[in-house]
């Protein structure tokens, strides 16, 4: 029946069989068979519907899926070792079926809401409470599935855009169903999702918890990322087919998009909304945290006697409780949930290398850029050069100088697990191999997650904390979303943006700092030197996006922030050839005697006639991006599956009379590429 496969693709109904809870009532009988009255009615069973969701919806909680030494590869600052398809012409297409366009944790969380709202109070002040339990419990779990509610449209709407918004369990009829699978244009998406976060604020106030649950402060943060995502993707992309009313927005072609209208009035009255929406949530929490952020000691430990340094502990160790600045992290388990973050950052980031623009993009101890201190190559005495990755380190942010692997440099300090195959000592880096674990893709590679304790190193089973949400990001969010709305920096983005580079052992001088920028240079590191195929001519402004790159290595931000910002246009007019560390005509070339560069299939390495920099992706023409990454405006967003529109077509089959509408220059036909 034509009704039901709407229902199983919009809706995705497979709640029944979807819980891997211990709590007992869960497991006594499937859910689909309980009577409503039978469970979500007491603290503990709320509880135990928000631990299952926790999995399915929050980033960095698949255990070993997850790696933060991979999150940022296949952009300006990392590439793995194959070229990812959507900087490859004709690659991405559209698929027939599958794809991210689903509704099954959507639907799970509406089934919470239709079975607890009323019993909690639809008007969520609680005065009509029948749920058991302690009152602050009730209050916060219903919170956590609010946040849950918003992440989970937050990462559908980063995907698509415009997409249907539901708040209900919907019944099985095909009009019902074919009316809700409606795209809303994004930016009201955008304020559904501000909503939900709202009302997760005031429920998640009512009780302090431990960071390995959602908090009030985590959904303010939260709340700053959306509110800041939008409000720079629609003055990015204003008039273009990626927003309301744009030049070929393609919701114009449905009657109930024909004449839309924004709730603020106007885009600009839209921009300034989002905006003012991110400095008011992003503010709160710099406030509180803005004094308690890690501290830096600017070293890295290479032995039992030094200190430790608490801000690079803060991304591999064991339990982050303590840590004032994590709001929320992923807690594993010995011989219950492991991963390997820290075995991977202790070989070759498992074949993702840092990219030669990445590492140039750091600014110098002083403040001062690079290439104010002589050529790339050659340095000034202050600069080093590149010509070894000792030089490069020196002198440096130290967020570079910590977190990128130096041959010679202690890995591990502490034995306590033994007969581990491990690098105590950093080994020259691996570039001539084929192997995707302990293959170096670029010659750069990261320590960032790492430990110095063997027990963290056993495959599969590493089990320190994974930070989710820091509130180190706050202020970035503040410093970009006030200048954005502004234009100018107001003493509270200022005094952020020193604490940022105070702790980072940068220069605080932030003026000088922007009147030594060149954006011609910048340009050639950093994608987020562009908007729209133009340099920026801000310098504030691209400084303010330079530290965000900088703090946030690894952390999975950086496509995220590239799209917003529509960096990427100046690809479709040049490639971009990726490039790793200065292999040719430097003492590095003297670390290996196998290197072969002569174009062939066997080749290991690129030719020195390319670059002297190792180009991983031009060791042979037959490599994907051989002649480096491309881009297409319709990458910007994902395509719809064309199976979506046939089963909400009223005859099953003609794709334009569903009531979907697919992405913008991506052809609703199965299996073709953008076409712009």
């Amino acid at each position: 029946m034509k009704t039901n496969n709407i229902y199983i693709a919009l809706l995705a109904l497979t709640i029944g069989g979807g819980f891997t809870s211990c709590e007992k009532f869960l497991e006594r009988e499937p859910l689909s068979t309980l009577a409503p009255e039978t469970y979500l009615t007491e603290a503990s069973q709320l509880q135990a519907y928000a631990d299952d969701s926790y999995p399915r919806i929050l980033p960095s909680s698949s255990g070993n899926s997850y790696g933060i030494f991979a999150q940022d590869q296949g952009t300006d600052n990392q590439i793995s070792t194959n070229a990812p398809s959507r900087f490859a012409t004709g690659l991405w297409r559209v698929p027939n079926s599958g794809g991210d366009w689903s509704f099954q944790n959507i639907y799970r969380l509406n089934f919470f809401f239709s079975m607890v709202n009323p019993r909690y109070g639809d008007d969520l002040g609680g005065a009509q409470n029948t749920i058991s339990g302690n009152l602050a419990d009730v209050q916060h779990y219903i919170g956590e599935m609010y946040f849950l509610r918003a992440l989970e449209y937050f990462s559908r709407y980063r995907q698509f855009g415009d997409f249907p918004i539901i708040t209900e369990p919907l019944a099985d009829d095909l009009a019902v169903l074919t009316k809700a699978s409606r795209r809303s244009p994004r930016n009201e998406v955008a304020r559904f999702i501000l909503s939900d976060l709202d009302k997760a604020i005031t429920l998640l106030a009512a009780k302090d918890m431990a960071t390995t649950r959602i908090n009030r402060d985590v959904a303010l943060l939260l709340k700053s990322r959306v509110a800041l995502h939008e409000g720079t993707w629609l003055k990015y992309f204003k008039g273009t087919a990626f927003v309301p009313n744009g030049d070929g927005w393609p919701g114009k072609v449905k009657d109930y998009n024909a004449n839309y209208q924004f709730p603020g009035g106007s885009i600009d009255s839209e921009i300034d909304f989002f905006l003012g929406e991110a400095m008011s949530a992003s503010r709160e929490v710099s406030e509180k945290y803005k004094n308690t952020l890690t501290q830096n000691t600017g070293a890295l430990q290479q032995a039992t006697t030094e200190p430790a340094n608490p801000y690079f502990n803060m991304f591999g160790s064991e339990n982050l409780s303590s840590v004032p600045e994590v709001l929320l992290w992923r807690q594993y388990a010995l011989g219950i949930l492991g991963h390997d973050v820290a075995l991977a950052a202790n070989q070759g980031n498992w074949g993702v290398g840092v990219t030669r623009g990445y590492v140039q993009n750091f600014l110098m101890a002083d403040g001062t850029p690079v290439y104010a201190n002589g050529t790339y190559a050659d340095g000034n005495g202050y600069y080093m050069g590149d010509k070894t990755i000792r030089d490069v380190r020196a002198n440096r942010d130290s967020r570079l100088s910590l977190f990128l692997k130096e041959p010679g440099q202690h890995n591990i300090l502490v034995v306590s697990q033994t007969g581990l195959n491990i690098n105590y000592e950093e080994p020259i880096p691996n570039i001539t191999t084929g192997d995707a674990q302990r293959g170096y893709t670029t010659g750069y590679a990261l320590r960032k997650g790492g430990n110095f304790d063997t027990k963290y190193h056993v495959q599969n089973q590493g089990y320190t904390g994974i930070i989710i949400y820091r509130a180190a990001e706050a202020l970035l969010n503040y410093m970009e979303a006030s200048y954005e709305r502004n234009g100018s920096l107001d003493a509270s983005a200022r005094e952020y943006w020193q604490i940022i580079r105070r702790r980072a052992h940068v220069g605080d001088d932030i003026d000088a700092t922007i009147a030594a920028t060149d954006m011609g240079r910048e340009a050639g590191n950093d994608w987020g030197a562009y908007s729209a195929g133009q340099v920026l001519t801000d310098k504030t402004l691209y400084n303010i996006r330079r530290e965000r790159r900088s703090e946030f290595i690894s952390e999975g931000l950086r496509y995220i922030d590239l799209c917003r910002w529509r960096a990427m246009d100046q690809l479709i007019a040049g490639p971009y050839i990726p490039e790793g560390f200065h292999l040719w005509n430097t003492p590095m070339e003297s670390w290996y005697t196998d290197l072969r560069a002569d174009g062939t299939d066997n080749a290991n390495v690129s030719s020195p006639a390319l670059s002297e920099y190792l180009r991983p992706y031009q060791r042979n023409a037959n490599q994907l991006a051989y002649n480096g990454f491309t881009w297409k405006m319709a990458h910007y967003l994902t395509p719809i599956a064309i199976n979506q529109f046939l089963l909400t077509a009223p005859d099953g089959q003609t794709v334009s009379d569903s009531p979907i509408y697919q992405n913008p220059y991506w052809p609703a036909a199965a299996d073709q590429p953008a076409m712009e």
